[in-house]
């Protein structure tokens, strides 16, 4: 089956979403004296609100036109100064501050029911002996069955106050009647590491998904894992990282270089530069690290690939990088909304700036993938557009470039088999997650005690159960969908999914990545060292 080009907007949207609203350096500052000034600008403002407030014909919702007014003022300005509306204000910051209270599952609502996929390791819900499988059926006595409850209703009833307690009433299959667990409610993390496990005998695997304030924590815990398992080199995988707060890449440069080497530099409108330089903490200055980034890794992903690979430290490998060189500032509009300003430009250490242009408007900016799609770009090296005037030197005599993103040492295009639009859809909408959900729920009791190494090494999904995903598919989209093309790659989500839902502790990436042409390739240039 091929599906229509109109989905794939909508997937690369969502990861332009996340970039824009979690990209930049979030130190905040009192600029209330600079903010709130009476000037005849703002008056104009003011005044219009407040004659629409009192004298317009009909009622009129001012805090929406507030929101409009703000939302127009920065769509003049670049593409990654945003407004986040108060309603969205704690999920936003619950992602970036990396945790969130709550009873610690994985669930999705399957047939007007919440399920748990999977207890979070170590939280309140596993310790209570919540498993996989188990139907929520109420919440202190508030039903959860029995109508399409969002999300955010469902999330409501399960979060809460740190320590404070929910009773549970949860089915259970084969258990004669609904078992009670009383849950104390704790910091739940939204890990922003999804593995680190060894590829080889020598070179250790780190997969970060963005920069939260939790996230360098949780590199340097995966990281020690890899020296002890004997890691000499690393394989940093920042791809489709939209990045986070420059603080934190930092932090994580600083594992890599030596003492006093020059991270990055920031510097604003009125010419002030600030600079970042490693310190004498650093516990892989000796090794070497191989950085995995492509078309979607933008802002603090590209300060590491940058900092890197201007230091002739890392090798970079994948494709041209996001090019978001902006940093902001979040600043509070007083009604728990907040704006998300750029303050300033960063410059990578040789000098570079790597943002791209945004003169054309925002439209043109955010269709830079299309652009990128039609020239080839992603498929042959040769098609990259390169500007001389932007062209630097490393201290090893390498050529780079500014002017938008960072170019890889070593090119690897995309793997049409395994990032085609249709697995990229069925993916996205959570088809494959949900049957394999039903694959396990069928007999949970065949996969007890499976050691997750096991599972990865031996077990196979059969042509049947691809066939049964057709199925399932026809049914859930109404389409005729085959996978002979891609038959292998479909068995490789589906087991990867699987092996997500029963353990967890990256082994999705262990899977997919086994087919991964561009681990291969660090693989390669691991061997050949």
């Amino acid at each position: 089956m091929q599906f229509q080009k109109k989905y794939l907007p909508l997937i690369l949207g969502v990861a332009i979403a996340a970039g824009i609203y979690i990209g930049g350096k979030l130190n905040f500052m009192d600029s209330s004296d600079r903010l709130f000034s009476k000037n005849s600008k703002k008056d104009k403002i003011n005044r219009l609100i407040d004659y629409i407030d009192y004298d317009y014909v009909d009622d009129i919702n001012t805090d929406s036109i507030v929101d409009v007014t703000v939302n127009g003022i920065l769509g003049n300005l670049d593409p990654h100064s945003v407004y986040i509306p108060k309603e969205d204000m704690d999920r936003v910051t619950e992602n970036m501050k990396g945790d969130f209270v709550g009873i610690g599952i994985s669930f999705y609502t399957y047939k007007d029911t919440i399920v748990v996929i999977r207890p979070i390791e170590n939280g309140p819900s596993e310790k209570v002996g919540i498993k996989g499988g188990d139907r929520i059926v109420m919440a202190n006595n508030d039903s959860l069955t029995g109508k399409r409850l969002q999300d955010r209703e469902i999330l409501e009833k399960l979060k809460g106050e740190i320590n404070s307690k929910v009773n549970l009433k949860v089915y259970r299959k084969g258990e004669p009647k609904l078992l009670n667990f009383i849950v104390k409610r704790s910091n739940i993390p939204i890990k922003s590491v999804d593995a680190a496990y060894m590829l080889t005998e020598k070179l250790g695997y780190i997969k970060v998904n963005r920069f939260a304030e939790t996230t360098y924590r949780e590199f340097k815990m995966g990281l020690d894992k890899l020296i002890a398992y004997g890691a000499t080199e690393i394989a940093l995988d920042l791809r489709d990282n939209p990045g986070g707060f420059l603080g934190i890449a930092e932090q994580m440069v600083d594992e890599f270089l030596e003492d006093d080497k020059l991270i990055l530099f920031t510097k604003n409108k009125r010419g002030n530069t600030e600079k970042s330089y490693a310190t004498d903490k650093g516990d892989f200055e000796n090794g070497k690290v191989y950085v995995l980034i492509n078309e979607n890794s933008a802002s603090a992903s590209e300060i590491v690939a940058g900092a890197l690979q201007d230091h002739d430290k890392g090798t970079i490998v994948g494709r041209r990088s996001y090019g978001k060189g902006l940093v902001q500032r979040e600043m509070d509009l007083g009604d728990g909304s907040a704006v998300r300003l750029t303050v300033s430009r960063y410059y990578t250490p040789t000098g570079r700036s790597i943002q791209r242009p945004y003169k054309k408007g925002h439209k043109d900016y955010y269709d830079d993938y299309f652009s990128r799609l039609e020239s080839g770009e992603l498929l042959d090296p040769e098609k990259i557009k390169v500007h001389d005037s932007l062209k630097f030197r490393t201290p090893g005599g390498k050529i780079v470039y500014g002017g938008g993103g960072i170019i890889p040492d070593v090119f690897v295009p995309v793997d049409n088999s395994m990032q085609n639009e249709t697995l990229t859809y069925i993916q996205h909408r959570g088809y494959i997650a949900n049957f394999a959900f039903e694959i396990l729920d069928k007999d949970r009791r065949a996969y007890e005690g499976m050691p997750k190494q096991d599972f990865i090494e031996n077990f196979e999904v059969t042509d049947d159960m691809v066939f049964k995903f057709q199925e399932y598919l026809n049914v859930k989209t109404g389409s005729k969908i085959t996978f002979v093309a891609y038959n292998e790659e479909v068995k490789q989500y589906i087991k990867a999914t699987l092996a997500d839902q029963l353990y967890g502790e990256g082994s999705f990436a262990e899977i997919i990545n086994q087919k991964d042409i561009m681990i291969e390739e660090v693989i390669k240039l691991s061997e050949g060292n």
